[in-house]
């Protein structure tokens, strides 16, 4: 068996945080589609930039996303393709948990089709903030 270190419980701590916020979830539930913008996913959430930002800085904090410089804009994606995969993984336990939770044509734990995450598709991270 595998043994669990205080540096296991504290990254599983910080997603735990990450995730205990309705916003930041929405947030990576997001990106865990494609990556996105600050503006963008500020409007397509309804949240203020100024929320979006708190946010998204909280997410980096963690770990949980990175960015990449585009111009004079900062593309947010999940750091890594595990987290796509725990994301979907997470959907399905509440979905057991909860089967009430969502309408029947709901696909939000079904995720990316290919089984990759296109969230982590792409250039050199930068850690650059907005």
């Amino acid at each position: 068996m595998e043994t669990v270190t205080l540096t296991h419980t504290e990254a599983l701590a910080r997603i735990a945080h990450a995730l205990g916020d309705p916003t930041r979830a929405r947030i990576l539930l997001a990106l865990r589609e494609r990556p996105g913008y600050p503006a963008d996913l500020a409007d397509a959430l309804g949240v203020s930039r100024q929320v979006m930002s708190n946010q998204l800085a909280c997410l980096r904090g963690c770990g949980l996303v990175t960015t990449r410089r585009d111009g004079r804009r900062t593309e947010y994606r999940l750091a890594d393709p595990h987290l796509a995969h725990a994301l979907g993984d997470l959907l399905r336990l509440t979905l057991v948990v909860d089967p009430d939770c969502c309408g029947p044509d709901c696909t939000c734990a079904t995720g990316p089709s290919d089984g990759a995450s296109p969230a982590h598709a792409g250039a050199d991270d930068e850690t650059d903030a907005a």
